[in-house]
């Protein structure tokens, strides 16, 4: 068994993706024989992950998008890259080119350990939590997932970063349709509120 080693924006060391070899030896049979798929390289997985934050304090305070990216780098384990804005609006103060946000893509098995960790630790200390909806699909079988308070990851240091920050987080799957991105997630254990209430 190897171990994890995550450093904020750095590099990180090999990792025991529990998700990917779930997948190799469980989830893509279980998942073809639900969806009819007659080919096994037919069966949807997992992509990418995209974690985005729009930083519109920016704007104002460089100092907000030097700390939304910071703690993304601690959540992440991996660099982010900077968003700057595609257009001008006068009506936010916002310049064409201005830096306005960051986000990371997460592939192999960091997108597993990062999905793992959210699952099991991340979402249910988000308060009041009772699942997350099964229709924030976007007909291609793509997941988007929000989150109003990144300090919910028990990664980062409330002393450190005191600002309310939300995140936008997109699961990329081949799958063609919904139906299949949500079979899939499901499998992977997406804690989904329809099935939260089969179990109570």
């Amino acid at each position: 068994m190897t171990t994890i080693t995550r450093t904020p924006g750095g590099e990180s060391g090999t990792m025991a993706a529990r998700l990917k070899e779930k997948y190799d030896s469980e989830i893509r049979e279980a998942v073809g024989k639900k969806l009819g798929c007659s080919n096994i390289h037919a069966t949807p997985k997992l992509d990418k992950i995209v974690i985005n934050m729009g930083v519109g304090s920016a704007t104002q305070d460089k100092k907000d998008l030097a700390d939304a990216s910071d703690a993304m780098g601690w959540i992440a384990g991996q660099k982010p890259v900077i968003t700057k804005a595609r257009k001008s609006i006068a009506n936010f103060r916002l310049r064409e080119g201005q830096a306005i946000g960051c986000k990371v893509t997460l592939r192999g098995d960091r997108m597993y350990e990062f999905m793992d960790r959210l699952f099991t630790l991340v979402l249910p200390r988000v308060r009041d939590f009772r699942g997350v909806s099964s229709k924030a699909f976007d007909g291609n079988g793509n997941y988007s997932l929000g989150l109003n308070e990144y300090l919910v990851f028990p990664e980062l240091n409330p002393d450190k970063f005191t600002r309310t920050q939300g995140m936008n987080i997109v699961f990329v799957t081949t799958a063609e349709d919904n139906e299949g991105g949500r079979e899939l997630l499901r499998m992977f254990g997406m804690p989904f509120k329809e099935d939260a209430a089969k179990k109570v």
